[in-house]
């Protein structure tokens, strides 16, 4: 079995999403016994947002540039991890409300007419990735934003992740939640409660 490691946060060591991607790995891997891990930094090593290159190489006309010649075939790469992983374990801090713009560029690199998806009869869309991943999303906000919440119409962020991944039929995804991360009083015990959601696992 294969574990796909994806973290996004740019606080380095201070983030609580990376805190908790490395939790549910750690469970992954004391369940699974053999399991092969694979990680990818998107902030240490950020993929480009696509550009007029990057939709020209998708019909036929290869970038001049290496740079970017090299990050469409990271972009390919991507596509090669997410379909050989039995488990993705995705770090999805909020930041203004939706996803780190990082994490984004790697959702469009993943998120491919004709290799992920396409659209059925009447226009509905199919997923082409094979049903049965397991797909983990550590998420960690600062404030209170789930159901219930005032903020919570604000909330662009886990909504998002798992309606672009049930797009290309990643549809078995299982949110840890750490929020209040910002508040003092609510912090530990934010922590406390997705700690106690990866032991679960």
């Amino acid at each position: 079995m294969k574990l796909w490691h994806i973290d996004s946060s740019v606080l380095g060591e201070n983030s609580v999403s990376r805190q908790l991607t490395a939790g549910i790995v750690a469970r992954e891997v004391a369940q699974n016994p053999g399991l092969e891990v694979s990680y990818l930094d998107l902030a240490a090593t950020p993929v480009q947002h696509l550009s007029p290159a990057h939709i020209g190489a998708m019909f036929g006309h290869p970038p001049a540039d290496a740079a970017t010649q090299a990050d469409i075939a990271l972009g390919a790469s991507f596509l090669d991890a997410l379909f050989a992983s039995d488990i993705i374990v995705i770090g999805a801090p909020m930041y203004n409300f939706g996803i780190p713009t990082q994490l984004k560029a790697w959702i469009d690199r993943i998120l491919i007419a004709g290799k992920t998806f396409k659209y059925g009869e009447n226009g509905a869309p199919v997923g082409l990735v094979p049903a049965g991943k397991k797909v983990i999303v550590a998420s960690s906000r600062g404030g209170l934003y789930s159901e219930g919440n005032p903020a919570a119409p604000y909330e662009h962020q886990e909504s998002y992740l798992k309606a672009a991944l049930g797009f290309i039929g990643l549809t078995n995804v299982t949110i840890i939640r750490a929020e209040g991360v910002a508040v003092p009083d609510i912090k530990p015990r934010a922590i406390a409660n997705a700690e106690a959601a990866i032991a679960a696992l």
